[in-house]
């Protein structure tokens, strides 16, 4: 493992951070100042399973979704 990975990983941004940014991604809206701290801050460790827990709430929440619309009939 090279340092600068070594480094990267060592970082003590906190979990909600990450889950916060990885929020803000999702949206599409980040200011440029805020990147910059987040890359400085975050640990990419953090961000990768922030991701993958938010692409997994996302997907639940639209098959919730369609079950609801198909199921109130207003599909129909």
């Amino acid at each position: 493992m090279s340092d600068d990975l070594r480094n990267a990983a060592a970082r003590k941004g906190s979990f909600g951070q990450t889950m916060r940014a990885v929020a803000w991604s999702f949206f599409g809206v980040r200011r440029s100042s805020d990147y910059a701290q987040d890359v400085a801050k975050l640990n990419p460790v953090h961000v990768i399973i922030a991701g993958v827990i938010g692409a997994g709430l996302f997907v639940l929440a639209l098959v919730l979704l369609v079950q609801w619309v198909v199921g109130s009939g207003v599909a129909a």
